[in-house]
């Protein structure tokens, strides 16, 4: 196990190795590996437990009744996943969460991360702190999403969320984490219907792209 990388992860944020070691034990953790498309949890189950990715990434899927699914959200190396559900015990999952790549993930009781040693040691009380400031940026992601996925014009959903990778990275110049299906996906619109907005949009000088590297060149009114 990597304690030198779980250390700076938000969840163990300000948290020594040493005490990682510790708390580990207390939470019963174990690591498991996936397979790329190996459905780690399936919608209907009822966890206990939430999940640090160590390497490589998941999707939360979304899947409808007549078949067709939707990419709810991506959780790359150090994020974690399942702890709203976890929190509340007995209650299924409406999503699968699915190894969007092969992947390693650490899993940790969420009884025993909620409640405090006997000793009270702070570094437990540090890693509740930081599970609440991680629920509570997930929160605003979803917002963001939402804002993404408000306009029916492929086109400024597009512009929107490029926009929101450009601020977070600082950069005209990122990558999308995601393939152009489940891009497609996560702003709710036709893969073909992407790819062609794409297109246009390159066309029309507001983008350069080479696979999932993208280039803002230009301002432009949404």
């Amino acid at each position: 196990m990597n304690f030198s990388f779980l250390s700076n992860t938000n969840l163990f944020r300000g948290i020594k190795e040493e005490e990682i070691r510790t708390v580990l034990s207390c939470l019963n953790a174990y690591e498991r590996k996936f397979q790329k498309d190996e459905i780690i949890y399936r919608a209907g189950d009822s966890v206990s437990e939430i999940g640090l990715v160590e390497m490589g990434s998941v999707n939360i899927v979304v899947n409808f009744y007549w078949g067709n699914s939707n990419i709810f959200g991506h959780i790359e190396p150090g994020q974690i996943f399942a702890e709203t559900y976890a929190a509340v015990p007995g209650k299924e999952l409406l999503v699968d969460v699915v190894a969007a790549e092969d992947c390693a993930i650490l899993f940790l009781n969420m009884d025993k991360l909620l409640t405090v040693c006997q000793s009270g040691c702070s570094f437990h009380q540090r890693l509740i702190h930081n599970l609440l400031r991680i629920s509570a940026m997930k929160n605003l992601n979803l917002s963001s999403r939402m804002m993404h996925t408000a306009s029916k014009s492929t086109r400024v959903r597009l512009l929107s969320y490029f926009s929101q990778l450009a601020i977070e990275n600082g950069s005209a110049s990122f990558t999308v984490p995601f393939s152009r299906q489940q891009l497609a996906d996560y702003l709710g619109v036709e893969r073909s219907a992407l790819s062609n907005e794409l297109s246009k949009m390159q066309k029309d000088g507001l983008i350069q792209y080479h696979k999932n590297e993208f280039k803002l060149l230009k301002d432009s009114p949404m």
